[in-house]
């Protein structure tokens, strides 16, 4: 019960960050312009410092093999993803298919989840939730794009290996595993840059789009069971019969319960699918997470 009302603690404080850009958004005080450089400033500076500073630990074996346990199951639930996906969603539209398998695939576990997860499981927790979500960035820019357009092999792989997350996994690495000291004041620097009221704020703003007469979509609802109920669900039995230390299955569990990522709307708009659609469906997933995610911590 302790975890539940944690949890429902991180999600009210994020949800009020997220409330502030959404007012931010409206008043004209973030732009189009303005909103477009904070998604930028977000992406390449605030994620990868978060994802970084959370390798600021003692290495030992122990810590690597739990990191390898997280990465292997963020594997599963991403392919067991990818594969409902392929099945549930085929009497749609593929202006709306599309985005409803890119949804149940592609989570927000950058923006919404490592926060989260650095609130409630602190910094071995954003360790291992930043080696959870590779899988998911390699799919987003290879499997993901295939669902709107025809992926080019090159141009996939190269966007995996220059994305800025997965770089600071790469240094984050090898600052843990050879304990190379940082001057004081470039850890603080790094560690603050690295708070996530920016982050989520800036999904406000993404939100703040949406209009709000027309959001309540049942197809929306579907995909938030697929993805933030049935996912989660099935994640938490198979690491419950496995017996995996509480602290990896939490972790697990919570991002694989988190809503789905704000690029599927921006995929939609690019590719040609139902762009409107997949706003609805990133507004409605996650103003839904914030009763889900702090369910799934019942069962934990």
């Amino acid at each position: 019960m302790d975890s539940f009302f944690k949890m429902v603690d991180v999600q009210t404080v994020l949800f009020i960050y997220m409330a502030v850009g959404f007012f931010c958004r409206k008043k004209g005080i973030f732009n189009d312009a303005a909103r477009d450089k904070l998604t930028d400033f977000v992406v390449l500076i605030t994620l990868p410092c978060m994802i970084f500073e959370s390798f600021h630990m003692e290495f030992s074996l122990e810590s690597l093999k739990q990191g390898g346990v997280a990465v292997l199951i963020a594997t599963v639930m991403a392919a067991a993803a990818l594969l409902l996906g392929k099945v549930l969603y085929n009497r749609f539209p593929y202006g709306e298919k599309s985005i409803l398998q890119y949804g149940t695939l592609v989570t927000n576990s950058g923006f919404a989840g490592l926060p989260v997860v650095s609130g409630a499981y602190g910094d071995e927790g954003l360790f291992l939730g930043s080696l959870f979500i590779i899988p998911t960035r390699i799919l987003m820019w290879s499997a993901g794009i295939s669902l709107f357009t025809k992926a080019d092999a090159k141009q996939a792989v190269r966007k995996v290996l220059l994305n800025p997350g997965i770089i600071a996994v790469e240094v984050g690495l090898a600052w843990m595993f050879f304990q190379l000291p940082l001057p004081h004041f470039v850890d603080t620097a790094v560690d603050n840059l690295g708070t996530s009221p920016l982050a989520m704020a800036l999904v406000g703003a993404i939100l703040a789009d949406v209009p709000l007469k027309t959001v309540f979509d049942p197809k929306c609802f579907y995909l938030v069971a697929v993805r933030q109920l049935l996912l989660p669900a099935v994640c938490l039995v198979a690491l419950r019969l496995l017996r995996v230390d509480p602290l990896t299955a939490g972790v697990s569990v919570v991002l694989t319960g988190m809503p789905i990522g704000s690029t599927t709307a921006i995929l939609a708009q690019k590719y040609g699918a139902d762009a409107q659609f997949a706003s609805k469906c990133v507004f409605i997933s996650t103003l839904t997470s914030l009763v889900t995610v702090p369910i799934l911590t019942l069962f934990l």
